[in-house]
C-alpha cells in the first residue's frame, strides 16, 4: 500500500515518485495551494496540492484533521526560505498527484499537538486518539526498545524466560489481592499475583538456576502518579548466589539499558544503609541530585526550655532535625506558611524556621518567631552544624521519628524543586541493611519487604530480637525513585518458620504455605533475586513524571478504565454460574459511582 514511511522521506528521495499513508495532522489553505501535513508512526511530512491536479486538489480541499489517506506524489526540495530545520523531513515536500481517502474522521475530541488543553479524563477515554500523538508514539516505542534490550542482556547472561501462573492463591505480600471467583469450585477464589515471588523461588528449588520473566502483576491499592493496579516488572531469580552477585547483575543490566537506549553512562552506584538514608534524607528512596540533608540537633535541644523541641529531644522514639534550604531567604511569609500546610499532610503539627538575613550580625541578623524561645548560643550552634549562610532558611522538624522523616523528607523534595537546586543528570544508589520488620498500627510486626526475605544472622538472633533484625535485602534507587527491590530468599524451613512466627500468621495463615515449607525441606539451594518496575524505568528514561504516560491503556486514580468503562456490572447469569449474587451497599448520600453493587 505504501512505498515509504512519512518520517523517512528526505532529500535523497528528490525526484522520486512515492506512495505514503497516514493521518492528516494539519491542513492549511494558502492562496489556492493546499498543504497537508501527513503523519504516521515515523513522523510528519508536508504534501502540497495545487489546482493543476484538479480531482486530487478538490479531494484535498475536503479532508480534515485525522482523515486517513493514501497518496502518491513527487518528492522535491522545498523552496528557499521555507525549509523547516525543526522537522526531520523539513528539507523536502511531496507534490501530491493522486489522493485516496481510506477513512474519514469526525472532529477529534482534542488536538493532537502541543497546544491541546485536553485533561487526562478525555485523553484516557479516547486513548487510541491520544496514542497517535508523536510523544506517545515515542514513549511506547521507547518502552518496547527497553524491554527488548533487557531480554537480550538476560539471555546473554544465560537466564531462562519462564512464565508463571496468573491464577494463583492469595498470599500476604503487603497489598490487597484482586480475587477471581472459581466456577468449578463454588465459594473459592483465585488471586491475581502481586508478584511471581513464590513461583520463582520454587523454580530455584527445581534446579532451573537462572530465571527471568517480564511479568504482569496486580495490586489492589490506592494509586499515585507512579502506581497502577496492573503493572509490569522485570523479575529475576538465581540460585547459588550471594547478594553481591545480584547487585552486580542488576547494576550491569541497568547500565546496559541506559547506555544502549539513551547513550547515558550512569557511573558509580554508592551504597547506603537504610539507617543512613533515613537519617540524612528522611526517605528510603533518596534523590541524590538534591544537595540538602536532614541534620540531627537533638543533643543541642535537650536542655532548652522550649518544650516543642526539648520534649522530642529527650524521647528515644523521636527526632529533632534541621533542614538548610540554600537561598530560601527570598521566600515570602505566605510561601513559608504554605510549606507549613504542606508538612501538615504528613502529620507534622507545625514548621519552625529561621531566616538568615545577615549571619555576620549574629542573632541580630536572623528573623524567626522562635528566636525568643532559644538561647542565642544554641541558635548559633544549630546554624554552624548545618552549615547555614546568609540568604538561607533553616527549617525545623521535631516529633516522632516517622512523622519527622515523612514530613521533612517530603519538604526536602519539594524545596529542591521549588528552589531549582536539583542537579541535572542521573544519580543511582543502593539502599541495603533494611530492617526485617516494621511495627503496624496494631503493634504487630509486618515484613518490611516480604515474608520470604532472608535475615542477616541466625534463626536464634532473629527469634530473640526481631525488632532489630536486619534483612539481606537491597533496593536500587534512581533520581528519587525505587526502580528495583530484591533480597536473598529464605532457603531453610527453620528460618521461614521463625519469620512466620514473628508475623503471627496463625494456623490459617500458615496453612497457605504448607507447600513452601515442604519444598524448603527437600533440598532448597541458596537463592536470591530482584524485580525492576518496567513502568518506572520507562517513565524516567522518557522524561515524564507519571507512569500512565508510558502505559498503553492505563487506569485512572480510582482504578477505572475510561475507554472500556470498566469495571462494570455483569449479567445475572454470569453471577449465578460463579455462585455469586450482587447487592447494593446502603446509600451514604455520595455520588452514584460510590454505590455500585457489591458481590457476595
Amino acid at each position: 500500500m505504501r512505498s515509504h514511511h512519512c518520517g523517512e522521506v528526505n532529500a535523497s528521495h528528490q525526484g522520486s515518485t512515492i506512495d505514503i499513508c497516514g493521518w492528516v495532522h494539519r491542513r492549511r489553505d494558502h492562496g489556492g495551494v493546499i498543504f497537508l501535513d501527513i503523519r504516521d508512526h515515523t513522523g510528519i511530512v508536508q504534501v502540497v496540492f495545487d489546482p493543476d491536479t484538479k480531482e486530487s486538489f478538490e479531494l484535498a480541499d475536503s479532508v480534515r484533521n485525522e482523515f486517513v489517506l493514501k497518496l502518491s506524489g513527487l518528492v522535491r526540495l522545498r523552496p528557499d526560505g521555507s525549509m523547516n530545520p525543526e522537522m526531520a523531513t523539513g528539507e523536502i515536500e511531496i507534490l501530491g498527484k493522486n489522493l485516496e481517502v481510506l477513512n474519514a474522521s469526525k472532529t477529534p475530541p482534542f488536538q493532537l499537538d502541543d497546544y491541546t488543553e485536553a485533561g487526562d479524563d478525555i485523553r484516557l477515554k479516547y486513548r487510541y486518539i491520544d496514542l497517535r500523538r508523536p510523544e506517545m508514539q515515542y514513549r511506547l516505542r521507547l518502552r518496547a526498545k527497553i524491554v527488548s534490550t533487557v531480554r537480550r542482556f538476560l539471555e546473554d547472561s544465560e537466564f531462562l524466560e519462564i512464565e508463571t501462573p496468573v491464577l494463583t492463591r492469595a498470599t500476604p505480600e503487603g497489598a490487597r489481592d484482586y480475587l477471581v471467583p472459581s466456577r468449578v469450585h463454588p465459594g473459592q477464589f483465585y488471586a491475581l499475583p502481586q508478584s511471581p515471588q513464590i513461583f520463582k523461588q520454587l523454580l530455584m528449588m527445581s534446579g532451573m538456576d537462572k530465571y527471568y520473566q517480564i511479568a504482569r502483576c496486580f495490586r489492589d491499592e490506592d494509586l499515585r502518579a507512579d502506581r497502577q493496579p496492573e503493572f509490569t516488572q522485570i523479575d529475576i531469580e538465581a540460585a547459588f548466589v550471594y547478594s553481591n552477585d545480584i547487585i552486580k547483575l542488576a547494576e550491569g543490566l541497568l547500565c546496559h539499558v541506559m547506555k544502549s537506549v539513551l547513550d547515558v553512562d550512569l557511573g558509580a552506584f554508592p551504597v547506603f544503609s537504610y539507617a543512613d538514608v533515613m537519617r540524612d534524607y528522611g526517605s528510603d528512596k533518596p534523590d541524590l541530585r538534591n544537595p540538602m540533608k536532614l541534620v540531627d540537633i537533638a543533643d543541642l535541644m535537650q536542655s532548652v526550655d522550649f518544650k516543642v523541641f526539648n520534649g522530642p529531644a529527650n524521647d528515644s522514639d523521636s527526632r529533632v532535625i534541621v533542614l538548610r534550604a540554600p537561598g530560601a531567604a527570598k521566600l515570602s511569609r505566605k510561601q513559608i506558611d504554605d510549606y507549613t500546610g504542606f508538612v501538615s499532610k504528613y502529620g507534622a503539627r507545625g514548621l519552625a524556621w529561621i531566616k538568615i538575613n545577615d549571619l555576620s550580625e549574629g542573632v541580630a541578623g536572623l528573623q524567626s518567631p522562635i528566636l525568643k524561645f532559644l538561647p542565642d548560643e544554641i541558635v548559633l550552634q544549630v546554624l554552624k552544624r548545618c552549615g547555614a549562610t546568609t540568604g538561607d532558611i533553616v527549617f525545623f522538624g521535631a516529633d516522632k521519628a516517622k512523622i519527622v522523616n515523612d514530613a521533612m523528607g517530603a519538604l526536602r523534595v519539594q524545596l529542591g524543586k521549588d528552589l531549582d537546586i536539583i542537579v541535572d543528570g542521573w544519580a543511582p544508589c543502593w539502599v541495603v541493611d533494611w530492617p526485617m520488620f516494621e511495627k503496624g498500627k496494631d503493634g504487630k510486626l509486618n515484613a518490611m519487604h516480604h515474608p520470604f526475605t532472608k535475615a542477616q544472622g541466625t534463626v536464634e538472633s532473629l527469634s530473640s530480637d526481631p525488632e532489630n533484625a536486619l534483612a539481606d535485602a537491597y533496593d536500587l534507587v534512581l533520581n528519587g525513585h525505587e526502580l528495583g527491590g530484591g533480597s536473598m530468599r529464605i532457603h531453610s524451613s527453620a528460618m521461614q518458620e521463625a519469620v512466620f512466627d514473628k508475623l503471627e500468621l496463625g494456623q490459617e495463615g500458615l496453612a497457605k504455605f504448607d507447600f513452601l515449607l515442604e519444598a524448603l525441606k527437600l533440598g532448597c539451594p541458596p537463592h536470591g533475586g530482584i524485580a525492576f518496575g518496567v513502568d518506572r524505568i520507562v517513565m524516567l528514561m522518557a522524561g515524564t513524571d507519571a507512569i500512565r504516560d508510558v502505559i498503553a491503556f492505563p487506569k485512572t486514580q480510582s482504578a477505572a478504565c475510561l475507554l472500556t468503562a470498566s469495571p462494570s456490572e455483569v449479567e445475572g447469569q454470569q453471577l449465578r454460574e460463579l455462585h455469586l449474587r450482587a447487592s447494593k451497599p446502603p446509600s451514604t448520600g455520595k455520588t452514584a459511582s460510590s454505590n455500585k453493587p457489591s458481590v457476595t
